[in-house]
């Protein structure tokens, strides 16, 4: 997928913004694009360990909910911590009750089963819990849950914990700690579920006297990180401080965990916190029991930790085999359409775990740049939704106005979760494609990365690398800078790692070294070696036995605008008959567009790219077609004479060429 560069203007005062607040000028140059443009801004965002905590008291409700839980406590009343089963419900779920053992409360918790029933409160649940707790406390849902609420009022008394955004009507609970209620004066409203529970238990340490409350942040941390909030103010603290805690962590869940993913040995960053760790957490909802992830961030028992940790990591393999097989069906539904006509992804299937169509939606995103809702299609034919967004379409928004198609939703801007009725699925996709079409221009289809500046990778230095992690930890608005270059010539490439997926290449010099390193791109090897490209990174420091050396994570890479050539009709006729050659001789065409490519350039030269682009008004013609697999096309007789206009990338390459007036695009 070709993404357009977003490249960012120069700073034209970086330098005295950077003398001004005494550091380098790329640094004072992305702070500056960040919207940090003063130096009280800067300092503060590179030094948040020098800010104090907002008072929690300054949360709506916080007064009331911590008398509450403090007559529990001496009264020796029964608490019960109701969570979610996603990482942020589990960390803060973990948080709370740690925290209360520590007060001698008597504390248990309960987490709804994300198959059966689903997210947030429920109405079971809470008559049963009723009839055995005195107090139920939220963490990380309920804001939404006013019936429910409503129902048990009487018999329980509530509070609700939660970060997602309240209704016209809030629940009329005990007590509602929410950031986001209009009435609450927090200004700390990108807070987390974990970060919510946070400011409970800071306010809970205050009323007891017993100092500041900075315990456990790395559960805080985990949680921030794994639910994507924005890394600023309050949530840079925490995470800047949870991580330089890891290493060392007393929890021996955390240390588990940390142990299984191989990082053991490692300075633990969000990267690692996002990928690595979170995923295995995440697992235990999604394919198992989020009460495994709870068990094992509040375990005491280093044995017992190791034990669960490697139950989630088996676990976590598990959930990627699902994600894969259920991605590999959506797409193979997908291609039976022109999919880059459709305004939004829309897909359903029976059986699909509803715990990954969450992951599946997002790789739909990735692979498409598209709004995306999977569903899963239950046996009583109710059809369970999750959504992923693009930058241009609030979610949230988007459900709203087709909510006459919906029973229930709930979300944000890039993600959402819903259920739709079988009968009214069709309607639904209708009109939430006819919302996109109208609500997204041509443009935000186009998939972009920003980048700050065009930067050779020779030109990279250790202090470069240095400079640039003073702006750590990266995450929700404060993202990884990367840097570019065009037009480039590189070298080596070639497949590494156990499976041959990764890709490995030489963008440096013969004086100055650097390698390259891209994730699961091991089959662009041969085209890296034969093509110009343009690629976006970000520069890093690689240690290996003791020595040090530069290199460059690449984040995307794209035929460089040379190589860039529309197959026009005579370009494709060579394409026909170079394809229609191996099939007379092999009676199947490798899937495969770089090995193609490839054996194309022995006669003549043709990019990877008018490859592509070429197979791709094929296959929408249906002079090729693919096996079930993807491994082998097959090219029928064709009868008639063939109407390239008929492809929908024959007719917009060709009226983009129109406009352009040449041959690239």
């Amino acid at each position: 997928m070709i993404k357009e560069w977003d490249l960012l203007e120069s700073v034209p005062n970086a330098a005295a913004f950077a003398e001004e607040i005494g550091e380098s000028t790329l640094v004072a140059g992305i702070l500056w694009h960040r919207g940090i443009q003063t130096k009280e801004e800067a300092l503060a965002f590179l030094h948040p360990e020098r800010s104090p905590y907002s008072n929690p008291f300054d949360i709506k409700d916080m007064d009331v909910a911590i008398r509450r839980i403090q007559q529990a406590i001496q009264e020796k009343q029964h608490i019960t911590v109701y969570g979610d089963y996603d990482v942020d419900g589990m960390t803060a779920t973990s948080l709370l009750l740690r925290t209360l053992r520590k007060v001698g409360a008597e504390v248990t918790f309960y987490i709804p089963d994300r198959m059966r029933e689903g997210y947030g409160f429920n109405r079971a649940a809470l008559e049963e819990l009723s009839g055995t707790t005195d107090l139920l406390i939220s963490v990380d849902c309920g804001v939404a849950s006013v019936e429910d609420v409503k129902a048990v009022g009487e018999k329980l008394d509530i509070i609700i914990t939660d970060h997602h955004l309240p209704g016209p009507t809030l629940p009329p609970a005990l007590a509602v700690l929410n950031p986001h209620r209009e009435d609450c004066p927090s200004k700390e409203k990108d807070l987390c579920g974990v970060g919510v529970v946070f400011k409970l238990c800071q306010a809970l340490w205050t009323a007891l006297d017993k100092g500041p409350f900075e315990e456990d942040l790395e559960l805080v941390t985990i949680g921030t990180i794994a639910d994507l909030v924005p890394l600023r103010g309050e949530n840079r603290k925490i995470v800047k401080e949870g991580l330089s805690r890891m290493r060392t962590t007393a929890n021996k869940g955390i240390a588990a965990l940390i142990e299984v993913a191989g990082l053991q040995e490692k300075d633990i960053n969000a990267g690692h916190v996002g990928f690595m760790l979170a995923p295995r957490l995440n697992a235990s909802g999604r394919i198992g029991t989020a009460k495994k992830g709870v068990a094992l961030l509040t375990s005491e028992d280093t044995s017992e930790a190791s034990q669960l940790a490697a139950d989630l990591d088996m676990l976590n393999t598990e959930r990627q085999a699902i994600e894969r097989d259920i991605l590999e069906k959506a797409v193979h539904t997908l291609e039976k359409e022109c999919v880059e006509d459709l305004p939004a992804i829309v897909v359903a299937g029976e059986d699909w775990n509803p715990g990954v169509i969450g992951i599946v939606a997002s790789r739909l995103v990735d692979r498409y740049y598209k709004p995306a809702i999977v569903f899963d299609i239950q046996e009583d034919g109710t059809c369970k939704g999750s959504c992923r967004s693009i930058k241009g379409l609030h979610m949230f928004e988007a459900l709203q106005a087709v909510s006459e198609h919906i029973e229930q939703f709930g979300g944000h801007a890039m993600a959402a979760g819903l259920t739709v009725k079988r009968e009214k699925f069709p309607a639904f996709r209708e009109a939430f494609s006819r919302y996109c079409k109208e609500h997204l221009t041509e443009e935000e289809y186009t998939p972009k990365v920003s980048v700050e500046s065009e930067l050779a990778p020779k030109d990279i230095t250790f202090s470069l690398v240095e400079d640039l992690s003073r702006l750590e930890p990266y995450g929700m608005e404060n993202p990884k800078p990367f840097f570019g270059w065009r037009n480039m010539r590189a070298s080596e490439a070639m497949a590494i790692g156990r499976e041959k997926r990764h890709l490995r290449f030489q963008v440096g010099t013969k004086d100055i070294p650097v390698t390259a390193l891209m994730w699961n791109e091991g089959h662009l090897a041969g085209i890296v070696n034969a093509e110009a490209v343009d690629i976006v990174y970000s520069p890093s420091v690689n240690e290996w036995n003791g020595r040090k050396s530069l290199q460059c994570i690449v984040n995307s890479m794209q035929p460089a605008a040379t190589e860039r050539v529309f197959p026009t009709r005579d370009i494709l006729l060579g394409i026909y008959r170079f394809l229609r050659g191996i099939f007379q001789r092999d009676g199947k065409i490798p899937f495969s567009a770089e090995s193609l490519t490839l054996d194309y350039r022995k006669e003549s030269n043709i990019s990877y790219y008018t490859m592509q682009k070429g197979l791709q008004i094929f296959q929408e013609l249906g002079i090729l077609l693919s096996d079930a697999e993807e491994t082998y096309y097959t090219m029928p007789t064709q009868h008639g004479k063939l109407d390239l206009m008929a492809s929908p990338t024959y007719r917009r390459g060709m009226r983009h060429l129109e406009l352009m007036g040449g041959e690239r695009v």
